[in-house]
């Protein structure tokens, strides 16, 4: 079988989205590292966290939120811990399995670290790009996850309504 090369746009198009890739979480990384001594998936996890019924998920289902290997996630989590951002807990229902739960202090961070990375992400993508633009944008993000995702692990599909 031959190999579908990409054409001149296409390949135009492919590079601009990689260096987009490269250089995002560097901006977002310098704002929150500046800001709270965080990186953009230290405040990926705090947020998730925030955002969740008592403010504590599963180990597991947290990785698969942020796209995390459980590995990766540990070490995150081992290095939040030691600053008293979260504690890990064994489940009630399930000693084999950890809950990852974001303390007063992880609350109280994400809290101050929220604003300055709403204005970065507003900054650097959203400020940019037209009405129309940022919704194309949602709709081709949209299109990107489920073929990347198609279980729907990751936060970012559409919620059904």
């Amino acid at each position: 079988m031959e190999t579908p090369w990409l054409s001149e746009r296409e390949q135009q198009t492919w590079r601009r989205l990689v260096a987009v890739l490269e250089l995002l979480p560097g901006v977002l990384n310098s704002q929150l590292g500046r800001d709270e001594n965080l990186t953009s998936f230290d405040y990926f996890a705090l947020a998730m966290l925030s955002e969740a019924p008592e403010r504590a998920l599963r180990m597991t289902k947290l990785a698969g939120l942020t796209n995390a290997t459980l590995a990766r996630l540990s070490n995150v989590v081992r290095r939040l811990e030691a600053r008293g951002l979260v504690e890990r807990r064994p489940r009630a229902d399930d000693r084999r399995a950890t809950d990852v739960v974001l303390t007063d202090e992880g609350w109280a961070t994400v809290v101050r670290a929220a604003p300055g990375h709403v204005q970065t992400v507003r900054s650097a993508v959203l400020d940019p790009l037209s009405d129309a633009q940022v919704d194309q944008l949602g709709e081709i993000c949209s299109q990107l996850l489920e073929r990347l995702d198609p279980d729907h692990q990751m936060v970012g599909h559409d919620r059904p309504a």
